[in-house]
């Protein structure tokens, strides 16, 4: 079960490492006045950081690739402020929708990961002499 645990660890993962590398690839892209690149930069080193923690088993992964999700994906995805008629809402709104979707599993692994009990070193019994 160690193995499959970690095969879906690393699929997963692998949706935010790839989007990662492919922000980070076009960072050079026109950006606001404000300093939005700071905010950009941060959530590529979260995601590529956070993934990789995260395919190792690492809760501070799933924390930072959460953190990640709950900053971008509302700003990112702006749906709501697109009328419900145009092309662009449907798309924003599905891309929303994947990312709440990711968010949850993330989640769902903190919740798993905190519920399992840790084990436990099995002290030997000591040796009684008999005579």
């Amino acid at each position: 079960m160690g193995f499959v645990s970690f095969v879906g660890r690393v699929l997963f993962a692998s949706i935010f490492l790839l989007s990662a590398w492919q922000e980070f690839n076009e960072f050079g892209v026109q950006v606001p006045e404000f300093d939005i690149k700071y905010l950009v930069a941060a959530s590529v080193a979260f995601k590529g950081v956070g993934g990789i923690l995260f395919t190792f088993g690492s809760s501070i992964g799933a924390y930072l690739l959460i953190l990640q999700q709950l900053i971008v994906t509302p700003i990112l995805y702006d749906f709501y402020n697109y009328d419900t008629e145009k092309k662009e809402f449907n798309i924003l709104f599905i891309k929303f929708t994947q990312n709440l979707a990711l968010l949850g599993a993330l989640f769902f692994f903190i919740g798993m990961k905190n519920s399992t009990p840790k084990r436990q070193l099995k002290k030997k019994a000591p040796k009684t002499k008999t005579f």
